[in-house]
């Protein structure tokens, strides 16, 4: 069976070519998707600080839904600090370390925030250098309140050394310290005495004056006075970075560097390097504690700190693990990976299954012939079938190979992407295994085999007499089931397309693509009786003047609509995919950004993102410079929201802003009813589109899920209208006090008088301070894609991704295209070669394939734009109140151009070709 499959398959190059390109390119996208959902499943961040430790236990960062997904937590949950001394007394434990991590960055003698992987988790207390691997250490441990040890990363940016006075802001807290080591660590922070470690990660709102500190280290009572008045201030500390939720959706599981990353409380251990005043640090709760253990004795300590744990519900990690602990943001990021691999999955498969049976369609076409006469002289139809399929897989596992390496070339460059957006740390890297090359080796010939049953199907059922004698034409007569099914998959690409009016989100713009797609394959089943209709019609209305080259071809869309449609549909895919995918995205930008735009009322923004967070006091100086009006804080938080749906509970994720009633002064949400002046306590405000669904109106109380994992129950005070801008839901600040990881402001938002000295003083402000930074167009979209700091306005990473994707697809669709429509026209030498032998002259022909490749593209671009057009309209008038979408006046004509340069290049080269063979010769060759 493979001796014949591979003896008749030589014999049709340009069919084999088609095929075996269509599956390389479809094996690499295969690969590359599931490279990047490996690698979200078991890929970990690498562990750096907690190098030296056995055991890592530490909070869950993962929400379970009840019949959903699990939910990856951004914010740091953490755990009972107490737990250390329980550990700490296992068999087998050497040492226990309650671990924390607080913003904390030096500055050097010019003013500027020494640079740091992330300022927001680079403070730590002392006792955590016993984690480090082998910490070499020039000086001494801190000895007090005003003493720090820095790495020598940091050292040798601020041009210290032990005995040097360093400025240091800590919990946004400035003051100058003096350095009493530096360690041979790079890039692993700055490091305090345990006692101020605690306080400051506590986020105390009292002075920091050398007094202060020198009475909280001095005895336990001072101690826990200071983290007494952290209490009473704690809900003050935990305020906003400035963001409009929409354009930086989902930023809380993806920012690799913002707010998800450690910041806690902790503890000293027993056998971590200490100073004299460790013994007066006692939080309530730790970032995670980090257990050594005794040599020999790692299989046993695991077992006991499981058995010490195993009902508190907190996380236990060995290994590579420990990196997701250390960095549970980086564990957030990567949750992201099989979330995109899971989008594009759909849409990829159904692209690659378009090309990869379009290619074996025309293969098996070229082989009718062969078929037949194998059913004459006794096979049966299972055998035909069985010969196809074998054919087929035989040219895939061929293909497959180059294609699965270039795959995993693809996903490389793909993380590099998503690391450039901000949507993947850099240090998390990608999990290279061989399960992604296998089931794309699987899919891939199953998808192959399938389509060469189906596309031997009709040949194979036939009697063998009519088997022989149809395989000297091509069929003509379109199915009337297929055509009906294609119309009702159109028309009901077209009822969904209404739900943009209904629903103003980012859920109801993704229908927008579905219709386009659906109405795709809707045009694929559809398209012989539809081209069949047009050449009839055209037929009846050409002139009696009409040359025999247009005549012909008019007749060959008619009569041989089966194999124009084929060409047809497949560029009409090309047309739809692009044009609903790119207008979309670009629409829905447009419409977020309006709403940004027309929601800010604030001018400028500062963000201090080399100190990981506003330092204090910078609010109510911005308050009082001189021309502005208003400012307030604003912050991005994750918040899950479970709400029933069809009898069912469903959970969503999404971005929340967190806000004080303040903020009706830099920001213009449309409120519709209530009001934002009572967002305190444990209130939100929800944005109208989902404020009737989920029975959210004003008055009534909502259950939500922090984005540490704490569940609260909030009443309703305000209902607004710009939900696609803001997001659908706003926290109040009391409300999100101690689960934000840092509990640093990162943006302020000012409304000024609207004058250039208004403007000039906030400047003058911002360049005095270290690490702080201006944002002169808060409302306005980041066009870099970055995102600034997640201020307003700034563009979501999402938005880069989707188009890269959309190049990719398109650019192997049109690949695809090209193969199939090549194969398609070399597969016709016969007919051009008695078209000559019958008068025809080549310049005749070549006019004649012209009009066909005219018609092919017109016809192409006529429906692909008719599908196109219902669907974006009606999102435009949802999102835009507008007719037609917003997006770049480019993209038709250049849609236009490509869809016909394919169109004919691939027709006119291989007629020219075929033309080279004398007519006699070509016919003895069929």
């Amino acid at each position: 069976m493979l001796y014949l499959a591979w003896h008749m398959a030589r014999r049709r190059i340009a069919a084999l070519l088609a095929v075996t390109c269509a599956t390389l390119g479809g094996a690499a996208m295969v690969t590359a998707i599931g490279v990047l959902a490996e690698s979200g499943w078991r890929s970990h961040a690498p562990v750096e600080r907690l190098a030296r430790a056995d055991v890592v236990v530490s909070a869950s960062q993962t929400h379970r839904p009840p019949g959903d997904l699990p939910v990856t937590l951004p914010e740091r949950a953490r755990v009972p600090a107490e737990l250390a001394d329980r550990l700490a007394r296992l068999p087998g434990v050497a040492s226990a370390v309650s671990d924390l991590s607080f913003p904390a960055a030096v500055v050097t003698g010019r003013g500027v925030a020494v640079p740091s992987e992330d300022p927001s988790v680079n403070g730590h207390g002392w006792s955590s250098t016993g984690l480090l691997p082998a910490p070499h250490i020039d000086g001494t441990a801190p000895a007090g309140p005003r003493e720090v040890a820095l790495d020598k990363d940091t050292a040798a940016a601020a041009h210290a050394k032990p005995g040097d006075r360093v400025k240091v802001v800590a919990a946004g807290r400035p003051g100058t310290y003096r350095v009493s080591a530096v360690l041979q660590s790079p890039g692993t922070g700055v490091y305090f005495t345990d006692a101020t470690a605690t306080r400051l990660a506590n986020h105390p709102s009292a002075s920091t004056d050398a007094d202060a500190d020198a009475k909280a280290a001095s005895s336990a009572k001072a101690a826990s006075n200071v983290n007494a008045a952290s209490n009473v201030n704690a809900a003050g500390a935990h305020t906003a970075s400035g963001a409009n939720a929409a354009h930086i959706a989902n930023a809380a599981h993806t920012d690799p560097v913002g707010a998800n990353q450690v910041g806690a409380n902790a503890a000293p251990a027993k056998a971590a390097p200490a100073n004299a005043n460790s013994a007066n640090a006692a939080p309530r709760t730790a970032d995670l504690i980090a257990v050594r253990a005794e040599p020999g004795a790692g299989g046993k300590v695991v077992d006991e700190v499981r058995a010490a744990v195993r009902d508190s519900g907190l996380t236990v990690s060995m290994g590579a693990a420990r990196g997701d602990a250390e960095s549970p943001g980086t564990t957030a990021a990567r949750s992201l990976l099989p979330a995109l691999a899971g989008s594009l999955a759909g849409v990829t498969l159904l692209v690659v299954g378009f090309i990869v049976g379009g290619a074996l369609s025309v293969s098996i076409q070229a082989q009718r012939r062969e078929l037949a006469l194998m059913r004459a002289v006794g096979a049966t139809p299972r055998q035909i079938r069985r010969l196809a399929a074998a054919q087929a897989a035989l040219i895939a596992l061929v293909a497959t190979v180059p294609g699965v390496g270039l795959g995993y070339v693809l996903a490389e460059r793909f993380r590099d992407l998503l690391v450039s957006t901000g949507m993947l740390p850099p240090g998390l890297p990608l999990t290279v295994g061989p399960l992604p090359a296998v089931a794309a080796a699987v899919l891939l010939v199953g998808v192959v085999t399938v389509a060469a049953r189906c596309a031997a199907w009709r040949t194979s059922r036939m009697p063998p007499t009519e088997a022989v004698a149809e395989s000297r034409s091509e069929p003509r007569t379109p199915s009337k089931a297929r055509g009906q099914v294609g119309l009702g998959l159109i028309v009901v690409a077209t009822g969904i397309s209404i739900t943009p009016l209904l629903t103003r989100s980012q859920a109801g713009a993704a229908v927008t693509s579905m219709a386009g797609i659906v109405a795709a394959i809707g045009l694929a089943l559809a398209g012989p009786v539809l081209v069949s209709g047009i050449g009839r019609t055209l037929a009846r209305k050409l002139p009696p003047k009409a040359s025999a080259s247009t005549w012909l071809a008019v007749a060959n869309s008619h009569g041989y609509a089966l194999r124009v449609a084929g060409a047809v549909t497949t560029l009409a895919m090309a047309v739809v995919f692009t044009l609903t995918y790119a207008l979309t995205q670009t629409t829905v930008l447009a419409a977020t950004s309006g709403d940004v735009e027309d929601g800010t009322r604030a001018q400028l923004g500062v963000s201090a993102p080399g100190l990981g967070g506003v330092p204090e006091g910078l609010l109510a100086d911005v308050r009082d410079t001189p021309g502005v009006r208003a400012a307030a804080p604003v912050t991005t938080t994750t918040a899950l929201w479970p709400y029933k749906m069809a009898g069912d509970i469903e959970t969503e994720s999404s971005s929340a802003l967190v806000l004080t009633p303040q903020a009706r002064g830099v920001f213009d949400l449309d409120v519709r009813t209530g009001s934002l002046s009572q967002l305190t306590g444990n209130t939100v405000a929800v944005s109208t589109d989902v404020a009737g669904a989920r029975e959210a109106e004003v008055g009534q109380r909502v259950k939500l899920v922090l984005g540490d994992g704490a569940p609260v129950t909030a009443r309703v005070v305000a209902t607004y209208e710009r939900g696609l801008g803001f997001g659908p839901v706003a926290l109040s600040r009391d409300l999100a006090a101690g689960h934000t990881t840092t509990g640093l402001d990162q943006n302020i938002l000012a409304r000024t008088d609207g004058t250039d000295e208004a403007q000039r003083n906030v400047a003058a402000l911002a360049s005095s301070r270290p690490g702080l930074a201006l944002d002169d167009s808060p409302g306005k979209p980041d066009q870099g894609g970055q995102g600034g700091q997640g201020g307003v306005g700034s563009v979501p990473p999402e938005l880069w991704i989707n188009i890269v994707v959309l190049a990719v697809l398109l650019g192997y669709l049109l690949l695809g295209i090209a193969n199939k429509l090549v194969a398609t026209t070399a597969g016709r030498r016969t007919e051009l070669a008695t078209l000559q032998l019958i008068g025809a002259t080549p310049f005749q022909v070549r006019a004649m394939m012209r009009r066909e490749a005219t018609l092919i593209a017109a016809v192409a671009l006529g429906t692909g734009l008719l599908l196109s057009v219902v669907p974006l309209g009606l999102l435009s008038v949802g999102f835009l109140h507008q007719p037609w979408p917003a997006g770049p006046s480019w993209l038709l004509p250049a849609v236009t151009v490509v869809v016909v340069g394919i169109t004919f290049l691939t027709i006119e080269l291989p007629t020219r070709q075929a033309l080279r063979t004398p007519p006699a010769q070509a016919l003895s060759r069929a």
